[in-house]
């Protein structure tokens, strides 16, 4: 219950995805990671894997979650590590921070349209790197950084959805 109250203060991430670069804006705060989608992960030596770099400083064997011929989001888990840490350098790891709502918005690799798949795991990626609701938008125009609400990003995805599921 009171996470619940908690997560109404949240903020909402903007997250755009290319092959080459991730875009994500904290809408409240206005904050900024544009940088290109790679995690660097080492082993330690007990043998746990951890996170040493993120963006353009990962440079040693970085991977890049987006990097497929014939689709964005190529590996799932690393996508959803790197927008995990994205998540915590914008708005933070503390016990108490509210969980943010989330809209993904794939640039690039879109001909025809998202499958059910993709939407899918897009959204599964964004739950699991912590936020507490998640909207896939399709279209090549980027959105207003301004006039973005949340709710009715989600009403027009839920309506192009059910135009989809009816046909």
């Amino acid at each position: 219950m009171i996470r619940s109250i908690i997560n109404k203060f949240g903020s909402t991430l903007y997250v755009q995805i290319w092959q080459n670069r991730i875009r994500v804006v904290d809408i409240q705060t206005n904050k900024i990671f544009d940088e290109k989608p790679l995690l660097q992960v080492e082993t330690g030596k007990n043998g746990e894997k951890n996170v040493t770099a993120i963006g353009n400083a990962a440079y040693a064997n970085p991977l890049n979650p987006f990097s497929h011929p014939r689709a964005l989001l190529s590996n799932f888990f690393v996508g959803e590590r790197l927008l995990q840490e994205i998540v915590k350098q914008l708005v933070g790891n503390k016990f108490i921070s509210p969980a943010p709502a989330i809209i993904i918005h794939p640039m690039e690799k879109t001909d025809g349209g998202l499958t059910m798949i993709e939407i899918r795991a897009f959204k599964e990626m964004a739950l699991g790197a912590g936020a507490r609701d998640v909207t896939v938008h399709q279209g090549q125009a980027t959105l207003d950084l301004a006039s973005i609400n949340f709710k009715d990003i989600v009403k027009q995805e839920d309506d192009l959805a059910a135009e989809t599921a009816s046909i």
